[in-house]
């Protein structure tokens, strides 16, 4: 059987092509696509052919390369190994593609319980785990001040966790003014430019001597530099959006072991595989935490949807990502 599916047939192209998928056995299930969402960082990422797209250390620039990797949809049909599953479930999926038709290990797929709530929600699920990780790894406690550092789709996430679980004051930080704007929408106590005069002052200002947690989510080493100078004493910092060069430096001594700062590596691939426990949980628990959270109206995604476009549009959307600095933060493809 053939599917439509997004593929990067070279640098910066995208095109909609029809590719072979698998049949359906032991515990793969296949799934009808309803909605994609855009990854813009990683995305972005593998579609210029940066080198240092993976977190592993085995990277090449190879083309033709399949994205996206967080989508929702509706069983067809289940292999006869499957039980947590039939066809005709409204299903979240992680380490998916943009695809028409989804064929994924059980493993992959998890049951959206709640009869209301959006399959547009249910495709944001698995990103919205990556700061939750994040947030997670940092043992944020209740009262405790929280620096956003970045405010693109993780980042703005990442304001909207830090308030439900509880973080006093939030100060999201981004150069780009409707970014902070949005921040501010999303729950966000206080917004500052990090290029602005005095900007570590005004963090401290308003935190009363620093950041107990930072979720940085820049991409760039400046990020993590500047963060670091708004940092209280023994203050956590997860490195969620962590630059993908190696050219920058920090003064650890006086930034880092000076102050106790803590630094997490909290790539979402850096979880266990089979159980949680507190402050690491598996990809499956933190999705379905994320579904509760939305289903209990705990955690409104809907209003961060920008823009909802067919996959034959694909190529115009991508193009867009590559060159336009202000490409909306959340995108979505409608595959029904």
């Amino acid at each position: 059987m053939e599917t439509k599916q997004i593929v990067f047939t070279k640098p910066n192209t995208a095109e909609l092509l029809e590719n072979e998928i698998k049949q359906v056995s032991g515990t793969l299930v296949k799934v009808k696509t309803q909605f994609s969402t855009v990854s813009c960082g990683t995305e972005r990422a593998n579609i210029i052919g940066d080198p240092n797209v993976s977190a592993s250390n085995s990277a090449s620039v190879v083309f033709p390369r399949i994205s996206g990797y967080c989508s929702s949809g509706i069983v067809e049909e289940v292999g006869e190994s499957v039980t947590s599953v039939k066809p005709g479930d409204r299903v979240a999926m992680y380490w998916s593609t943009h695809s028409e038709y989804n064929v994924l290990e059980e493993g992959n797929i998890i049951k959206i319980e709640d009869d209301n709530l959006s399959m547009q929600e249910a495709a944001v699920a698995f990103i919205t785990t990556f700061p939750m990780a994040a947030i997670r790894k940092t043992r944020l406690e209740f009262g405790e001040s929280v620096l956003i550092m970045g405010l693109g789709l993780l980042g703005q996430l990442g304001v909207k966790l830090a308030r439900v679980a509880g973080a006093v004051p939030i100060v999201a930080v981004d150069p780009v003014k409707e970014r902070r704007e949005e921040a501010l929408k999303n729950g966000a106590d206080f917004t500052f430019d990090p290029f602005e005069e005095g900007f570590a002052d005004k963090v401290k200002e308003v935190t009363n001597g620093g950041a107990n947690v930072c979720i940085e989510v820049t991409g760039v080493g400046s990020g993590l530099d500047g963060a670091l100078d708004c940092m209280a004493r023994f203050g956590r910092v997860a490195l969620l959006g962590c630059t993908r060069s190696s050219d920058f430096t920090i003064d650890y001594y006086r930034k880092v072991h000076g102050p106790g700062i803590t630094l997490i590596g909290a790539h979402t691939i850096a979880r266990p595989e089979i159980e949680s426990h507190p402050g690491w949980f598996t990809h499956r628990d933190d999705i379905k935490a994320v579904l509760k959270l939305m289903s209990g109206g705990r955690l409104d995604i809907k209003g961060m949807i920008k823009e909802t476009h067919k996959p034959e549009q694909c190529t115009e959307v991508y193009t867009r990502l590559v060159n336009d600095k202000k490409f909306p933060i959340l995108v979505q493809f409608d595959w029904r």
